[in-house]
């Protein structure tokens, strides 16, 4: 495990196209650029899951989705509820532009985001100029590691860096809901 000495390492790492565990608001998680398809294949194929189910993506405030999110089609009241809900700890599936790669959205049509209220995924975020992909440092089926000493010792020896720091506290990973309905896909 190659535990990082800080944010600016860490975001070297995702610059160069790697893959950085860090702590989110529940779980310890992958990290890397949406943009680069090496970075997101590696996230992939550490979880051992399937692109169709897609990934979510974080930011550090609304504005790193510009261009990315169809906020026309979704019902003001509906984008508004979103709106309301960040930063914290709640995911949404909001249609997607062509911008986001199929390799995020995978066999969907929308893609799910979160402006996080966690410090230091907010900062990383914030410190890489944009959203990264988020999702929990575990193989598909193995519960998410609630801490470092939880994690999958093959799993952390396999990213390019570690940012230490504590989790947000959440009992479970965020809640996912529709934007379009409000309906809960994952509470």
């Amino acid at each position: 495990m190659n535990r990082s000495p800080g944010l600016a390492h860490a975001v070297d790492v995702l610059r160069r196209g790697g893959v950085v565990a860090c702590p989110t608001e529940a779980v310890w998680g992958l990290a890397c650029d949406p943009f680069d398809a090496s970075a997101v294949r590696r996230v992939l194929e550490l979880k051992q899951r399937e692109e169709a189910k897609g990934l979510i993506l974080v930011a550090a405030d609304e504005a790193q989705f510009d261009g990315l999110l169809d906020w026309a089609a979704v019902p003001d009241g509906r984008r508004a509820a979103v709106r309301a809900s960040w930063p914290g700890p709640h995911t949404w599936i909001v249609p997607a532009t062509p911008r986001v790669p199929r390799w995020i959205t995978g066999a969907h049509a929308g893609v799910a985001v979160r402006v996080s209220a966690h410090p230091g995924l907010a900062a990383l975020c914030r410190a890489f100029g944009g959203p990264l992909v988020s999702t929990s440092a575990n193989r598909a089926g193995e519960a998410p590691p609630r801490s470092l000493e939880d994690a999958d010792p093959a799993l952390f020896a396999a990213v390019d860096a570690v940012l230490d720091g504590p989790t947000g506290g959440l009992e479970r990973p965020t809640a996912i809901r529709d934007a379009l309905s409000g309906a809960p896909l994952r509470d």
